[in-house]
């Protein structure tokens, strides 16, 4: 498990696991509990790269986002 620490975002933290580039798990701390859910549900099972090309640069507060940070979370993963 992958724990990535979000910045200029309500949630705080995002747990990932990626298999063969697949999102197998996907949990997002705090932040709109609704939205965030929503998220990570959405995501799993999906290309982790094509995700990360689909939700980086949404702007929500500030330059970032939920969406973006997870794009961020996912290319940080693979590092």
């Amino acid at each position: 498990m992958f724990t990535y620490k979000t910045k200029g975002t309500c949630s705080t933290a995002m747990d990932l696991e990626i298999r063969d580039g697949i999102i197998t798990h996907c949990e997002i701390h705090n932040g709109c509990r609704g939205n965030t859910q929503g998220l990570a549900r959405m995501v799993v099972g999906q290309k982790a790269e094509e995700v990360a090309a689909k939700l980086e640069g949404i702007p929500c507060r500030g330059n970032t986002s939920c969406p973006d940070q997870l794009a961020k979370a996912i290319r940080a993963y693979h590092e």
